[in-house]
């Protein structure tokens, strides 16, 4: 066998998207979403084929240490996870390519989709649509990265601050009590994109990206300028997947899926492989759970009505006190703000929703949080209890030990 074939034969064995069952159905990354709490509690309690980290700065390797690490910090239990990385220096993604391998990701995504002006003022995002061939060595500068790194390429190689080595040492240690990998394996580089920049420009952009053999693109049914306005295209979407046919890439829709019958019916009408799922899931973990009747219904060709499994009252607010919980943990002394937000998005679809929410917005600790659903639980009535579906003693809410 020559080196080629040797290379292509390891490449296809740690291609971790070629694994998955089809249709792929992922967490979409979610800048200020996807954070590690967040995707530990989707990956715990729904369970979707492949997760990703909020998009990391490239720059953040080398002026914010503290904050790369913080941001690329994961749990076993979301594996297949990978990094999603955002810049525009071929170099940075070089270097930083060699840090996602060191922290033992499944894979590598590049960013090319974020439509926030900041990010794409930088030249950085979406922006890269307009300048294909900047994009393309993005790609092949990752690609390159990993591939030194697995010819045992050292972080201090690359010239990193020995500061920022020990962090990922560390970082390693708390996760699996070890410096690194154990081996070094090459992994499979990503993209995440969108239909064009100010206009349509699916079919070009896409053969663009295909010269360089991507092990997945993830395409956004919107271009830059509409931001988050309007309806997905998907027929656009479906377009992209004729132009990707007859490669080995991998061609995963989003935007605007609001259940897995939906799911069920756009892989269907643009096969596309798979499907990332974003806005649905906040403060719904559980939605993943029904991803298998989508994978069987398409299986056997089949056009069933998916059920949503029912989530009770009593479960839904373990699932906050143990979000929050595992948030303080996560992140010792930091506001908790940030997580405010995730506890309203779990407040809805029940009686007294709007009043939970109200009083989330105010939570300072994990431990308001925990009183809060006491609050509620002591204050309903039994009757309304049941209704809930709540069949516990309130006082079984799980305490912070117990449950992270």
């Amino acid at each position: 066998m020559s080196s080629q074939q040797s290379s292509k034969v390891l490449s296809n064995q740690t291609n971790f998207w070629r694994s998955i069952s089809g249709p792929i159905i992922g967490l979409s990354p979610m800048d200020g979403v996807t954070d590690a709490s967040f995707r530990y509690i989707t990956a715990k309690y729904g369970g979707p084929d492949v997760t990703f980290t909020e998009f990391v700065n490239i720059q953040a390797a080398f002026h914010a240490a503290h904050t790369l690490i913080k941001d690329l910090t994961y749990c076993e239990i979301e594996r297949p996870v990978v990094a999603q990385i955002y810049g525009r220096s071929p170099d940075m993604f070089y270097r930083v390519s060699h840090i996602v391998c060191e922290l033992g990701f499944d894979g590598l995504d590049v960013n090319m989709g974020c439509p926030a002006k900041k990010v794409a003022a930088a030249g950085c995002g979406a922006a890269l649509i307009r300048e294909p061939e900047l994009a393309r060595t993005i790609v092949r500068a990752a690609k390159r990265g990993i591939k030194d790194w697995c010819a045992g390429q050292t972080l201090g190689d690359i010239q990193l601050e020995p500061e920022l080595i020990e962090k990922i040492r560390v970082a390693n240690r708390l996760r699996t009590k070890m410096d690194g990998p154990s081996e070094r394996l090459p992994i499979p580089v990503s993209v995440k994109t969108r239909l064009g920049y100010d206009r349509i420009v699916v079919e070009d952009w896409m053969a663009t990206l295909l010269e360089e053999n991507p092990a997945a693109i993830s395409l956004h049914g919107r271009t830059l300028q509409q931001g988050y306005k309007g309806n997905a295209d998907w027929e656009a979407i479906g377009r992209a997947v004729e132009v990707g046919k007859g490669s080995e890439t991998l061609i995963l829709g989003n935007g605007d899926l609001q259940d897995m019958t939906q799911v069920q019916r756009r892989v269907r009408e643009t096969q596309v492989d798979g499907v990332l799922l974003g806005r649905v899931a906040q403060g719904n973990p559980w939605i993943f759970r029904a991803k298998h009747q989508v994978k069987r219904a398409l299986a056997e060709n089949r056009d069933p009505s998916i059920l949503s499994v029912p989530v009770t009252l009593e479960e839904r607010f373990r699932v906050i006190s143990e979000h929050s919980s595992h948030h303080a943990l996560q992140a010792p002394g930091e506001n908790f703000v940030g997580i405010r937000k995730h506890l309203t998005w779990y407040c809805r679809g029940f009686r007294g929703a709007a009043e939970m929410r109200s009083q989330m917005v105010r939570v300072k600790t994990a431990e308001d949080v925990r009183q809060c659903l006491l609050n509620f639980t002591f204050q309903s009535t039994e009757a309304e209890r049941r209704t809930n579906g709540w069949h516990e003693d309130p006082a079984a809410i799980v305490t912070p030990e117990r449950r992270v």
